[in-house]
């Protein structure tokens, strides 16, 4: 049995409810982009970078990447948009308020939510970039409170399974109410847990095994569309940690940014492992940056450097100073010595986490260690 269908009660604890040979459609093709939509910021107050690309030339580029749009109900916030990859497609005064803007944006827009309706005086605020930076405000924003259409359903087949007791009272009575939510826990050949993927224990259909005996196939229906699956490309990164958690340096620098961001992935599952107490500090620690040519070739490195192969210690930015903040097995004070750093820095140079401060991903990394207490060597 390779995979573990659980479910997770309110205090975090799994309760098994069947075991599977098998999962066809575990890994899919991610969903396709939102449709473009055109929408309206109506007496909008911009800030960063709203502001920034509403004072250029008419005729320059005007992209703004993805940008949140927070609703605000009185004094708390209600509802989160995305706007994904928005693009101002023009602009003009707002008519009440020669200081103040309607802007038309161009924009896929997603959330997370259920469709509702808009609050009775609603406020709009807006963000951009990675940080969620400030961009501004505004009075309201026509197209957005709208039905939308769900992303098609991907099933997934679970094969040979093993039902325990809770799965059997689901299959019983199919009707009954479940759990919003499940887990599929991905074991490697030594039966260890190296992957889990959430998702909705919806069954669409079940029938006799295929490898029979008193096993069962399971389809389940799987709402949320592609969310959450590993891609088909990193199929081969799954291949390799299935025969155990890596045990020599540097076994991600072969794959591309895809597989080693899918290799970060997988050594989250350490991250929810208990960590050392009291964090290590102090020491030399060396990171090999000969193959450090991307953002998650770095973050492999990085945790290599300080904790060994296949262990987690960030994988990007924010959740690298969240490591940094202790927890995790090491924790500052101490010197790493950054080998072939000058890799890094080429391959990092147009790489910006904070447009503001206009530092390279590189460079901000560093600083960061920095500001924490680390001695930072480069050779």
């Amino acid at each position: 049995m390779r995979y573990l269908l659980v479910q997770e009660d309110e205090d975090g604890t799994e309760h098994l409810w069947g075991r599977c040979a098998g999962a066809e459609g575990l890994f899919a093709e991610p969903a396709p982009p939102p449709p473009r939509e055109v929408l309206t910021l109506r007496g909008c107050a911009p800030g960063g970078l709203l502001a920034d690309v509403l004072s250029r030339p008419e005729g320059s580029f005007r992209g703004l990447g993805d940008m949140g749009v927070e609703v605000w109900q009185g004094e708390r916030p209600v509802r989160w948009w995305t706007l994904v990859d928005a693009a101002v497609l023009t602009h003009r005064p707002h008519p009440a308020d020669p200081a103040r803007y309607d802007v038309v944006l161009g924009a896929g827009v997603t959330s997370e939510e259920a469709p509702s309706e808009p609050p009775a005086e609603p406020r709009f605020a807006l963000f951009t970039g990675p940080g969620a930076t400030d961009a501004g405000r505004c009075s309201a924003v026509d197209g957005l409170f709208r039905t939308r259409p769900e992303p098609d359903p991907v099933p997934m087949e679970l094969i040979g399974c093993e039902p325990a007791e809770p799965l059997l009272a689901a299959l019983r009575r199919p009707d009954r109410r479940r759990p919003a939510r499940a887990g599929l826990l991905v074991l490697d050949r030594h039966g260890a847990v190296m992957a889990s993927l959430g998702i909705r224990p919806e069954l669409a259909g079940v029938r006799p095994s295929v490898l029979g005996g008193a096993l069962v196939d399971i389809t389940l229906a799987y709402g949320d569309g592609h969310r959450d699956r590993p891609l088909p490309a990193v199929r081969s990164v799954w291949d390799e940690w299935f025969q155990g958690p890596p045990t020599g340096p540097n076994r991600w620098a072969p794959y591309d940014s895809r597989g080693r961001d899918a290799w970060l992935e997988l050594t989250t599952r350490a991250w929810r492992l208990p960590a050392p107490r009291p964090d290590r500090s102090g020491g030399e620690h060396h990171l090999d940056g000969r193959f450090v040519t991307d953002v998650p070739g770095l973050h492999c490195a990085m945790a290599e450097a300080l904790l060994g192969p296949g262990r987690y210690y960030g994988r990007e930015w924010q959740t690298f100073k969240d490591c940094l903040c202790g927890g995790f097995g090491v924790a500052p004070p101490f010197t790493l010595v950054w080998h072939d750093s000058a890799t890094a820095r080429r391959a990092l140079a147009g790489v910006v986490e904070d447009p503001e401060a206009g530092l390279s991903y590189f460079e901000e990394i560093v600083r960061l260690l920095e500001e924490q207490g680390v001695t930072v060597v480069l050779r």
